[in-house]
């Protein structure tokens, strides 16, 4: 019983992690409905696993449910990206100065640590994507400043919503074409500052490229993106 278990656990576990990824890189279209007739197909698995997985994704702020209308990929908008963007420089700011404040050496290590794989991974854009690998060195590295905070309902909550943040990357492509923004130059000012113990310095700089990752997705949003 539970080698059954456990098999299940480790399908659900990967459906999770395409679904995600296909969410992520805009595969499914932010709004689009989640069948479990066309997810069962795509991905090769049973209505159960979609099932156990579905809510999940739900809990992760990447989809919604509602009764008689099923499974849907979040939607976006500029005001939910606003009201968003608010809500994480609230949050993070708080958990970032509590991380700074108890966060000991395996923390700073692991900051350090996450950010030279960011460094070394590189934000090269392909066409009109920056790689996957760049994507998930990007979310360890912010995940692990704020993983410094020991209040785990504070985290949880500023993890979320930084995982429902880049459902956005559905409005990026242009970004990467038309600016000229020194992303390396800010994580490296963020880590400086984290490890540097500067809790003013972390929040300002934190909060500054929050909001100027919004500011250029809603100016290189696409026509017929929703307002």
């Amino acid at each position: 019983m539970a080698r059954a278990s456990s098999g299940s656990d480790t399908r659900a576990g990967a459906v999770l992690r395409r679904l995600r990824g296909d969410i992520l890189n805009g595969r499914l279209a932010p709004g689009s409905k989640l069948g479990f007739a066309e997810l069962g197909e795509r991905y090769e698995v049973s209505t159960g696993v979609l099932r156990e997985v579905l809510p999940r994704l739900v809990e992760q702020g990447l989809a919604t449910s509602e009764a008689q209308l099923g499974f849907r990929v979040v939607d976006v908008s500029v005001d939910k990206l606003m009201q968003l963007t608010d809500a994480r420089v609230v949050l993070e700011s708080i958990v970032i100065r509590d991380a700074i404040a108890t966060g000991d050496i395996a923390w700073e290590s692991e900051v350090v640590a996450r950010h030279h794989t960011l460094e070394r991974v590189g934000r090269t854009v392909t066409g009109d994507e920056v790689s996957d690998a760049w994507h998930a060195a990007h979310e360890a590295f912010h995940l692990a400043i704020l993983a410094g905070c020991g209040n785990s309902y504070l985290y949880g909550a500023a993890a979320r919503l930084r995982s429902i943040s880049v459902v956005y990357r559905c409005w990026s492509t242009a970004e990467h074409r038309r600016t000229h923004r020194d992303v390396e130059g800010e994580h490296r000012a963020i880590m400086q500052a984290t490890i540097g113990r500067d809790a003013d310095l972390a929040v300002r700089l934190g909060e500054r490229h929050i909001r100027l990752t919004t500011e250029l997705l809603i100016a290189s949003r696409p026509a017929a993106a929703p307002v």
